[in-house]
């Protein structure tokens, strides 16, 4: 009798932290929204993410801001835990590369309720990256333009800012080709490529190649299969603990992605990311009047394009490579989607801008009662059931 009432008592805590939960973030959810996403819309992009950057790293250096931060937003669910190629995530919900360019707020991301972080994208080089401006917000499409070119402070700087230093969450670390006239030259991208690989190989728990920065000098030379397969030779020289994941241009055509696939299998790819952002301009979901002509476009324009080709990458390889779904995510349904799909981890950046930090969380809890509708008891059990 006694384990009884114990199972009880336990039952009706778990349901009132939910109900709590869901309050808290609703009363979050209508202060950004009301109060502060207009302030912040009326104002810069890039001067308000790099205030917002300075606010997250002043809070992740006192355990006060992280503990008032955690009170805020986060969330755990014993349903989303999962081992992700021998990696322990306790939610699927990460931050996309292009926020933390400089690895400057992995203080306090766990306590925002993330179940991971992807910093960068890192480069051998430091860059400047384009001139400004080089972020715009797209409203009506639920999109940013980005055309930031790579801004970062170079793998040597980041390395030796993180040494010994420990997140209490999975850490990727996107590296890319410096963004500047000498890395026109193959040779030259492909040494300034291992040297990011290189020298960010002692940080964080995965590193993704990424190969489809739509904004630098050069395009994306390395989405050509030989340009891609030479790079791959020199970076299997190098000696690595972590699992490698590349990350794919939406806009690629069937062929070209089968040929990239061809590449990755012949190589130590173990994950992929799909995807990043796109510069199409004559996609149907671009509803603003005004769109500049430079950048990639992120968020609701880019989601079918990146569910396109998450379902066609896990309907033909299976479970070859492990997927992370990048690109439109707002709701817990939009990352249930990508999940059912074939994602094991979801990526957010965009869809915190516009709803707000407690999104994170809402996505989980969301998540969360997904599964028990669907009879799964672990989100792993959900991964590409749509695909299948």
């Amino acid at each position: 009798m006694h384990q009884s009432f114990q199972w009880n008592d336990n039952k009706n805590y778990v349901k009132m932290n939910e109900i709590a939960t869901q309050y808290r973030n609703r009363i979050v959810n209508g202060v950004y929204s009301r109060v502060l996403k207009p302030i912040l819309f009326s104002h810069d992009p890039e001067l308000v993410h790099d205030r917002m950057t300075a606010v997250g790293k002043l809070l992740g250096h006192h355990h006060l801001g992280q503990s008032l931060t955690r009170a805020l937003f986060g969330y755990e669910n014993s349903a989303l835990e999962q081992n992700v190629l021998g990696i322990q995530f306790k939610n699927p919900t990460g931050l996309s590369a292009g926020f933390d360019k400089n690895a400057e707020l992995i203080d306090i991301l766990p306590s925002v309720g993330f179940g991971f972080a992807e910093i960068g994208s890192i480069t051998g080089e430091k860059c400047a990256g384009n001139p400004k401006p080089r972020l715009w917000r797209l409203p009506e499409s639920q999109s940013l333009a980005v055309y930031y070119g790579l801004k970062n402070d170079g793998c040597e700087a980041i390395a030796e800012k993180l040494r010994n230093k420990k997140s209490t969450i999975p850490l990727g670390v996107s590296i890319a080709m410096t963004n500047c006239k000498d890395n026109l030259i193959l040779a030259n991208g492909i040494n300034d490529f291992s040297k990011a690989f290189r020298v960010m190989e002692a940080v964080g728990d995965y590193t993704t190649v990424n190969i489809s920065c739509p904004n630098t000098e050069g395009g994306q030379p390395f989405i050509d299969p030989q340009r891609l397969d030479a790079l791959f030779d020199v970076l299997d020289t190098i000696p690595t603990r972590k699992p490698i994941f590349m990350k794919f241009s939406p806009d690629m055509q069937r062929a070209e992605l089968e040929a990239i696939l061809s590449v990755a299998r012949a190589h130590r790819i173990q994950g992929i990311i799909a995807t990043n952002l796109t510069k199409k301009r004559d996609n149907p979901r671009i509803i603003d009047a005004s769109v500049p002509d430079a950048g990639g476009l992120s968020g609701k324009v880019v989601e079918d394009l990146a569910n396109s080709m998450l379902s066609y990458i896990y309907k033909k390889e299976g479970k070859r490579f492990t997927l992370i779904g990048s690109g439109g995510v707002f709701t817990a349904e939009d990352a249930y989607k990508k999940i059912r799909l074939g994602a094991s981890l979801v990526q957010i950046i965009t869809g915190m801008i516009f709803k707000g930090p407690q999104v994170i969380s809402e996505i989980n809890q969301g998540l969360v009662a997904l599964l028990k509708r669907d009879g799964f008891k672990n989100i792993s059990d959900a991964i590409g059931v749509d695909s299948r």
